[in-house]
């Protein structure tokens, strides 16, 4: 066995714990240095000396410490080490000229990673980070595989790759600019009237990147990387911040670049979009933050369904307890039976150029109600309304009187200051403590690390999940969650969906739940409500109504059809103009229909 171990640089504290690591090593104790350490710094594992015990794991007081055993045949397949204790990646994905490979696993697990490696910004140095390699040794290293004229090509500068990072939100530090300045710029494949048109980017020629939202960023962001001439186009999360018309659109385009024979290559979270854009899929597959291994290539269906059951054949592995799947049919309307919690009546609310009309709705107990629909339609503004942090300039405000409502924002940034611990403690007030809450909130969110840390240190996920946490903590009759996916990848996702379903369950409370993630919200909702009109200009927030009917409502004015895979019960989208999409449109189901093996592939 081969022992990697990581050190966490920004979690460990030796001069508060006092190497307490060293201190009850066994090796150490009879005198063999498997951690050195010089006063003041931080300690280092000698993976090749340490036996694995795992005690200097648990003494840590702050959780800084992971050790794992792998097999030693894996050690020859490392493509990427950045240091000393840090995370270690196995393979990379081979893509191919011509084909859309799509990237799938949890975050922390080198997805990013191998794409930085793709794109020429990252060399390999197959775990040899003291020395590393020269590109001869890394091509004689990738030898009859893909990756051997892909990285001869990419060594020699005869390979173009555009890469789309992953945080768009970051762009505007580092361009300025106006958005038609910017995109002629980098015209190099004369494409900028069709991108224009294809994302709808007319009305932002004239505006200044820094003002730009951030679904505007990314199909931005999108937009002048397809504008770019180059063999090898890769998009990090290129669905994040948008809708699921725009996840669409965008997943077309992207997939456009293949008749051209382009290679492109695709990292994302949402099922039915990677399952839309994808030929071929790679499996990411360890722990975050330590190690991660790819997978062989598999056919887009194989690959997705692989990583929910949690088993990969070609390598006789394991990687998840239990298999996620997907309810075949819609919930049963078990909400009509329970009492009512809130109701509201018709309503409207107007800002300057924007208008938004409600119809009357209600919640009952144990049920979640998600809502769909375009950015920009007036989703987060009804929310508020309902929160009563908005009041409506026609109509009356919905009546809460003895409810409580707890509210978790769309936008996170500088909104929570503390500890994460001490934000917790003070939501849950006397639950923090019991066995419900730590395995009904603590565990399924993998909260129990990041307890002792700054809510200013943490990354977008796990702020997006504390405040998920803090949310659900609060005893409240009405849950308000706007969009608690984002940043958050496919587990994670589907584990907040959980969560959400088991407390609201538990409370005999409801929740409201806005979310584009279509996987996501047939794993949670019971009944959805679907905003219509013009982003921007008016929405119209339609009464809530049962799963399918508002599936179908909603994906008809989008012009997309899903089947049902037989396998796993995800939800799948059609190809434009497929026969199943042409026979769904014309007996009007748009989601629950399954689809026979033929006709899935």
């Amino acid at each position: 066995m081969v022992r990697v171990a990581v050190l966490e640089s920004d979690r460990c504290r030796p001069k508060d714990c006092n190497y307490v690591c060293y201190r009850f090593c066994p090796m150490v104790r009879t005198r063999v240095n498997a951690i050195e350490y010089e006063e003041g710094k931080k300690p280092r594992i000698v993976e090749a000396l340490c036996t694995g015990c795992g005690i200097c794991v648990k003494k840590c007081p702050f959780g800084a410490l992971s050790i794992v055993n792998l097999p030693d045949e894996l050690e020859e397949e490392c493509s990427h080490r950045f240091g000393p204790n840090t995370f270690k990646l196995y393979r990379l994905p081979a893509p191919s000229p011509g084909q859309v490979l799509g990237l799938l696993g949890k975050n922390g697990i080198g997805k990013t990673t191998s794409l930085k490696i793709l794109s020429g910004e990252i060399q390999p140095n197959l775990g040899r980070f003291n020395s590393p390699p020269s590109w001869d040794e890394v091509i004689k290293h990738f030898r009859g595989s893909a990756l051997q004229p892909y990285f001869q090509r990419l060594s020699r500068g005869k390979l173009r790759v555009v890469h789309k990072p992953q945080y768009v939100d970051k762009i505007p530090k580092a361009v300025r600019g106006k958005v038609g300045d910017l995109l002629a710029r980098v015209d190099e494949r004369g494409k900028l009237s069709q991108m224009v048109e294809v994302f709808g980017l007319a009305k932002l020629l004239d505006r200044d990147i820094g003002v730009l939202s951030g679904g505007e960023l990314q199909l931005v962001a999108i937009a002048a990387a397809m504008c770019r001439e180059a063999d090898v186009y890769i998009f990090d999360e290129p669905s994040s911040y948008l809708d699921v018309k725009q996840r669409l659109v965008a997943a077309r385009a992207i997939r456009s670049l293949k008749d051209e024979g382009k290679t492109v290559i695709v990292a994302e979270h949402d099922l039915a979009v990677l399952d839309y854009l994808s030929d071929q899929i790679c499996v990411f597959y360890g722990e975050p933050g330590v190690y991660g291994i790819v997978s062989p290539v598999y056919g887009v269906r194989v690959g997705i369904n692989v990583y929910l059951d949690g088993y990969l054949p070609s390598d006789n592995v394991r990687f998840r307890s239990e298999p996620i799947r997907f309810p075949f049919h819609p919930p049963t309307a078990v909400w009509q039976s329970k009492e009512m919690l809130l109701w509201w009546g018709s309503m409207e609310k107007s800002y300057d150029s924007f208008k938004l009309e409600v119809e009357e709705g209600s919640l009952h107990k144990g049920e979640v109600v998600g809502i769909l629909g375009p950015n920009g339609i007036g989703k987060t503004t009804f929310v508020k309304l309902i929160a009563g942090l908005e009041k409506p300039d026609q109509g009356e405000a919905p009546v809460t009187p003895g409810l409580e409502i707890s509210y978790k924002p769309q936008y996170l940034s500088g909104l929570y200051e503390g500890v994460v611990e001490h934000l917790l403690r003070e939501a849950a007030s006397g639950e923090f403590g019991t066995s419900w809450y730590r395995t009904e909130i603590l565990g399924p969110l993998g909260l129990e690390k990041l307890l002792d840390r700054d809510v200013s240190e943490l990354s977008g996920g796990e702020l997006q999940k504390v405040a998920i946490a803090i949310c659900l903590s609060k005893k409240a009759d009405i849950y308000l969650l706007d969009e608690p996916s984002a940043y958050l990848d496919v587990e994670e996702r589907l584990a907040v969906a959980r969560v959400i379903r088991r407390v609201v369950e538990t409370r005999e409370a409801s929740a409201l739940v806005v979310e584009h993630d279509v996987s996501a919200q047939d794993f949670i909702a019971d009944r959805l409500m679907v905003f219509s009109g013009e982003p921007g200009v008016r929405g119209y927030a339609k009464t809530p109504v049962g799963l399918r009917e508002g599936m179908n409502e909603f994906l008809s004015e989008m012009d997309v059809t899903f089947r049902r895979d037989l396998s796993t019960g995800r939800p799948r989208v059609n190809k434009l103009g497929s026969r199943l999409d042409q026979y769904q449109k014309s007996i009007g189901e748009y989601y629950y229909i399954p689809a026979k093996e033929e006709e899935e592939e």
